[in-house]
């Protein structure tokens, strides 16, 4: 050793680890967008968006056909209806794919302006002729284009130019066409030669892109397709092979118009998975009408946020932003019965009784043919869920440590202190971890195999609240004083 004389400091690792926080709402959101109104249109790319500016300027923004534009009804509801963030969207319309063609749409200019058609317009497939097709205009001479709030186009005439005031123009051009996408897009796949991800394949991206663990999987306007709500389910089971997730499911409301239908067609659809959370119908405000995953996925993450980010509290009996319920466009009134029936079949609705519209239910879509209560109760699933993710991203510090006393009893009081924390503060009732050697076989310790027991017990959503009345004749003495 080194001869030393003096004072000298010397520094060993904490034994207690400290958890490193997850989000557990985060919803990654998969559709389509009017990307013909930003730069560099972003395809089978996750974009990060923490307000809902920055997410319009990265897929741009449709007013109300969100029928094809189903990422713009999320945005709308999420940030507009709930305030909340982040989230991560997943636009799979392709402008070199999915586009129509106008050819020749009449048009005459007022006040120097006219609005095309259609939205979703490439503008540098734009072509302005006059009335008899004999002159073709110069974009930026004779006009320029811009897009309204509304997500239309609008083509303005240039005063100095060769359009006349009032002129009748014929306009051809290629507009974004979201009927052409197929289930087969949003599922989407590795690309064999390229190795490039597209669809549901890129949720296995968001933890390596932003360190952010997704929480929620949404695609609405899709989710009801059998295909894809499988595809949603294993990729939130096994998010990058380590994390979970749960799935928002609706059911088609144009095929179930009745609440009685709703079970049999969440059956017929196999919609029965632990992750899955399924909802119906529709939910609408003023004029606009919402998957009701859009306005979940936005509830779910406002009642985290007001819980400190821990996903102990069920969205249910909390307000959604509507009001009226839709199935199919037709208005759908459900008394607490007909919801309590949709509840016990693992499906999320909507009710007016008590407080205005509310989340209804607290079941998984596992429910009722499973009733294990870690699967079968949404906050406690997503507890489980949440909890897990935390473990893996703490303790991931860890592996390669070599196998020896001190690194058990560091995970062990590290992940206890970080229990009994959540207990004090109500987010469960209460926890452990233990190291146990049954559960840790010899051979398994030779080969670097390690297993933890974690007890853990999320408080239960009180489902249903008794009061018994009984007549007490006993008081009758008040009447003598």
């Amino acid at each position: 050793m080194t001869y030393r004389h003096g004072v000298y400091i010397e520094e060993q690792s904490t034994s207690i680890v400290p958890p490193r926080q997850v989000s557990a709402s985060l919803p990654v959101v998969f559709g389509a967008a009017p990307v013909n109104m930003v730069d560099n249109p972003p395809v089978n790319k996750p974009i990060l968006a923490y307000t809902y500016s920055e997410a319009v300027q990265a897929v741009g923004w449709s007013e109300y056909s969100w029928d094809g534009f189903t990422l713009c009804e999320f945005l709308d509801a999420y940030f507009s209806k709930y305030n909340v963030a982040p989230v991560v969207l997943v636009n799979v319309l392709d402008p070199a794919n999915h586009t129509t063609s106008v050819t020749d749409e009449t048009q005459t200019f007022s006040d120097d302006e006219i609005t095309l058609e259609n939205e979703g317009v490439l503008t540098d497939t734009i072509t302005v002729t006059s009335s008899d097709g004999s002159t073709t205009y110069d974009k930026d001479t004779d006009y320029t284009v811009d897009f309204d709030d509304d997500g239309m186009c609008v083509i303005t005439r240039v005063s100095d130019g060769t359009i006349s005031e009032g002129e009748e123009v014929q306009v051809t051009y290629d507009h974004l066409d979201p009927s052409a996408l197929t289930t087969d897009d949003i599922i989407g796949g590795v690309d064999s030669e390229t190795g490039e991800k597209s669809g549901l394949e890129l949720v296995n991206e968001i933890f390596p892109k932003f360190r952010l663990v997704p929480g929620q999987i949404v695609a609405p306007g899709w989710s009801y397709n059998t295909d894809v709500a499988a595809t949603m389910s294993a990729k939130s089971e096994g998010i990058n092979e380590h994390f979970k997730a749960i799935a928002l499911i609706d059911l088609d409301d144009t095929s179930v118009t009745k609440y009685s239908d709703a079970p049999q067609a969440k059956n017929d659809n196999n919609f029965t998975d632990r992750q899955q959370i399924v909802c119906w119908p529709r939910c609408a405000l003023g004029d606009k009408t919402y998957w009701m995953s859009s306005q979940l996925a936005g509830l779910i993450a406002q009642v985290d946020e007001n819980n400190e980010g821990i996903p102990f509290v069920s969205p249910s009996n909390k307000n959604f932003q509507m009001d009226s319920a839709v199935a199919n466009g037709k208005e759908v009134w459900l008394g607490p019965g007909e919801a309590n029936y949709l509840n016990g079949n693992g499906i999320i609705t909507a009710l007016n009784f008590v407080g205005g519209w509310k989340c209804w239910g607290n079941r998984t879509a596992a429910y009722p043919s499973v009733t294990d209560v870690k699967d079968a109760f949404l906050p406690i699933r997503r507890m489980f869920n949440w909890i897990g993710n935390q473990l893996t991203l703490t303790f991931w510090q860890k592996v390669d440590y070599p196998v020896r006393r001190r690194l058990i009893d560091t995970i062990v009081e590290s992940a206890n202190t970080w229990l009994s924390g959540l207990a004090a503060r109500g987010f469960i009732l209460d926890g452990r971890v233990e190291f146990q050697e049954s559960e840790n076989q010899v051979t398994d310790l030779m080969d670097g195999i390690i297993k933890f027991h974690v007890y853990v017990t999320p408080p239960s959503p009180a489902r249903e609240i008794t009061f018994i009345l009984e007549y007490d004749p006993e008081y009758l003495s008040n009447l003598f004083g």
